[in-house]
């Protein structure tokens, strides 16, 4: 396989890796990159910039009552029979 790195941004942040003497080569800048990246690109909106003018009583005010119809009462089961003796 192999690779053209055409945006001369990529091709300096590796020169500047190489430079650094963490790595061996080209190919050994990419792999370590490549395996501290998560293997699918996330969906999901990051936390700083889900909401980022949203104050805390505003995100508690949005989920207020969600949570009501929930039964957080102990479970009347007397579960195994334990021997204390």
């Amino acid at each position: 396989m192999t690779i053209q790195i055409t945006k001369p941004e990529v091709e300096a942040l590796i020169n500047q890796r190489l430079q650094s003497g963490g790595f061996k080569d080209a190919e050994d800048v990419i792999l370590q990159a490549l395996q501290s990246s998560p293997s699918k690109p996330s969906t999901t909106p990051q936390p700083d910039t889900a909401h980022p003018e949203k104050s805390l009583r505003e995100v508690f005010e949005a989920v207020k009552g969600l949570a009501d119809d929930l039964d957080f009462s102990r479970n009347p089961s007397t579960g195994r029979p334990a021997d204390l003796s």
